[in-house]
């Protein structure tokens, strides 16, 4: 059973465990069809670009067979960190320059003692492996919700045109109602006149004192309208009449306090009556 990682070029890495035996006795950067490995990559063409045993220890392209052999390293591949005990003595550098250190590696032949194989996508099949493995390379949650837009940060533009929509729809609504009101109003005069038109040559049925009525009621309903209108101009004044009546009493009032009061002499005559 082998552990397949494919990389794909955007840094996804997918996983699966198949027991290819197609893989066995291939070398490293090999070429292998994706139908060798699992029936649902058929088409996808890949590379062998690592392997490594159960023990760790990584398969090198310059190691033939499929045994361990010790090499001489310098850092890279089967290299990366310092040795745990350099002497008492504590260096400031992590990677001490011209290191190079006997390491124990794997042949670059496939063999049963491979755990894991690292593949690299050459041609892509006619599924995308996101559709193959659906479970795979999920966003978090936390990221899916930083990118969906908040729906309680709204800008400012938003939040004027709302206001003015709503400002708009409320006119609308009083509107309405006020003509509602008229009309029922209308049709209570009109029908108070009805009653009280007597029977004459004018208006011998019923239609004509219906006409009768209606023209009397839209007459009466004209007046009360301007009536109504007048007084809510009148309310509407603005306070500035009020405060220059309240101005020119306050001047009247401190003209009739200098009459009343008597002048005052100059302090040069008051020093001479004194004397």
């Amino acid at each position: 059973m082998f552990k397949i990682n494919i990389g794909t070029k955007e840094g996804n890495t997918y996983k699966l465990e198949a027991e290819a035996e197609e893989l066995i006795g291939k070398s490293l950067h090999d070429k292998i069809q994706g139908k060798d490995i699992s029936p649902d990559l058929e088409g996808y063409e890949f590379e062998i670009a690592g392997a490594s045993d159960k023990a760790g220890f990584t398969a090198f392209k310059n190691v033939e067979g499929i045994g361990l052999k010790k090499v001489l390293l310098t850092y890279g591949k089967g290299m990366k960190k310092r040795p745990r005990k350099e002497g008492k003595k504590k260096r400031a550098k992590n990677r001490p320059k011209g290191l190079r250190l006997r390491k124990t590696v794997r042949g670059k032949v496939i063999s049963p003692e491979i755990v894991q194989i690292n593949l690299k996508i050459l041609k892509e099949g006619g599924k995308k492996l996101s559709e193959i493995f659906p479970d795979q390379n999920k966003k978090p949650e936390s990221e899916a919700k930083e990118e969906t837009p908040k729906e309680t940060e709204t800008p400012k533009e938003q939040i004027e045109t709302s206001k003015t929509e709503e400002a708009s729809k409320q006119e609308e609504q009083k509107s309405a109602e006020e003509k509602q009101i008229k009309k029922e109003i209308k049709e209570e005069v009109k029908e108070e006149i009805k009653k009280s038109i007597p029977k004459s040559p004018e208006t011998p049925n019923s239609e004509s004192k219906e006409k009768a009525a209606t023209e009397i009621a839209e007459e009466v309903t004209k007046q009360s309208e301007k009536t109504i209108e007048k007084i809510a101009v009148e309310e509407k004044k603005p306070e500035d009449s009020e405060s220059k009546e309240e101005g020119v009493k306050e001047k009247e009032k401190k003209e009739e306090q200098e009459l009343t009061q008597p002048e005052k002499e100059p302090t040069s005559k008051k020093v001479e009556k004194e004397k």
